[in-house]
């Protein structure tokens, strides 16, 4: 005879909040930021390999897929910049009044795709 277990109480009420999505967020754009160094040191041995190795290597960076990658390696890396600023205030024992944390979450998100879109936008002039 199987019984069903309850669940938690919590469990079935709980709503994901900008905090506990950008502290998810940071961890998911430092591992991203890890894969593109990885890619960086490929992109580095293919130039150090020769031209055959180097036009593969830009080939593949430069298809649809490879700017996708490229264009969300960048926005990793302006959020995390953005999010450990927005922490290194907090460590100052700032900002933390509600309105402060919702008020510099989205500032994060929002500077983070500014920035991400003025270098792709500078980059491609």
């Amino acid at each position: 005879m199987s019984h069903r277990r309850p669940k938690s109480p919590n469990m079935q009420n709980y709503r994901p909040q900008l905090t506990s999505v950008l502290s998810f967020g940071h961890r998911l754009s430092g591992v991203a930021q890890s894969l593109g160094a990885l890619g960086l040191a490929a992109w580095l041995m293919a130039g150090a390999s020769g031209q055959d190795a180097f036009g593969s290597a830009q080939a593949l960076l430069l298809s649809v897929p490879g700017r996708i990658a490229l264009f969300l390696v960048t926005l990793a890396l302006f959020y995390h910049l953005c999010n450990g600023v927005r922490h290194l205030v907090w460590d100052s024992g700032r900002g933390f009044e509600l309105r402060a944390i919702y008020a510099g979450g989205w500032t994060v998100v929002g500077t983070s795709l500014i920035l991400t879109l003025a270098l792709w936008t500078w980059g491609l002039a």
